[in-house]
């Protein structure tokens, strides 16, 4: 199945882009080659960013905490597992603490590394870590990689707790929908959307063999779904066939 995920405000947008950074820092760093480490390194700047424009660490403990109480409130109830309970209460209690016991700004570390942020700094222009821009960088990547990795450790080591975080929030936010089947003859599909607790995530899926993809917009009224074939030379044009797919509007 393929899925597709659309954030309904800019606080879910931001974790899901942190989500995203970090799954390609990890699996690039893991990869071990040079070029793979330039990759983590440029999404690892790039995460320095997005951090920059908001109060995330007291965002991300102040939903913890909530989430907490939450669970706590399920305990008794039948039809949820005690063993599933606790350890969603153990990630959120350990993602909470270690959050809490740093009480830098997330990632200045990073920021106070002015070799990292004259590599930040180069990184706005095209092409502009060339070797010959930025000869010691050049050293860098010429290392030995566990040399590298080692490096690595380090950068990422205070931001793990934010990434647990994260996980642990989207893990619940996306376990708390209810999976609803659909089907279209024209390429266009809306949902009127009421209550008083809006939305923050909608999931789509849709079969692996399906020829067409979802493009999303969405108010306080109502979802429009357009599914779009993918054109590698021209404008992607509406589909005009038959799709089945499922619907998950998430809540936190």
């Amino acid at each position: 199945m393929s899925s597709y995920e659309f954030p309904f405000n800019e606080r879910i947008r931001t974790l899901l882009r942190l989500e995203d950074l970090f799954g390609k820092i990890l699996l690039n760093v893991s990869a071990g080659h040079q070029h793979n480490h330039h990759s983590a390194l440029i999404s690892l700047l790039q995460m320095l960013d997005i951090i920059d424009r908001a109060d995330l660490k007291m965002d991300l403990v102040q939903e913890l905490d909530r989430q907490r109480l939450a669970m706590q409130n399920l305990r008794g109830n039948p039809v949820i597992s005690e063993a599933v309970l606790d350890n969603i209460l153990k990630e959120i209690g350990a993602s909470s603490t270690t959050l809490r016991s740093d009480n830098a700004k997330l990632g200045q570390h990073l920021r106070e590394n002015e070799w990292l942020m004259s590599i930040k700094q180069r990184t706005g222009i095209l092409g502009g870590v060339c070797q010959f821009d930025l000869p010691s960088y050049h050293h860098w990547l010429n290392l030995s990689k566990p040399q590298r990795l080692k490096d690595f450790d380090s950068w990422l080591a205070r931001l793990t707790p934010m990434h647990d975080a994260i996980k642990t929030i989207l893990h619940i936010l996306r376990g708390s929908g209810m999976a609803t089947k659909h089907h279209v003859d024209n390429g266009f599909f809306q949902q009127m959307l009421g209550g008083a607790k809006p939305a923050q995530l909608l999931r789509i899926e849709m079969e692996d063999d399906c020829p067409c993809f979802p493009e999303v917009s969405a108010n306080k009224y109502a979802i429009n779904v357009r599914f779009f074939a993918l054109d590698f030379v021209q404008k992607p044009k509406q589909c005009d066939h038959e799709i089945n797919f499922t619907m998950t509007l998430c809540n936190l």
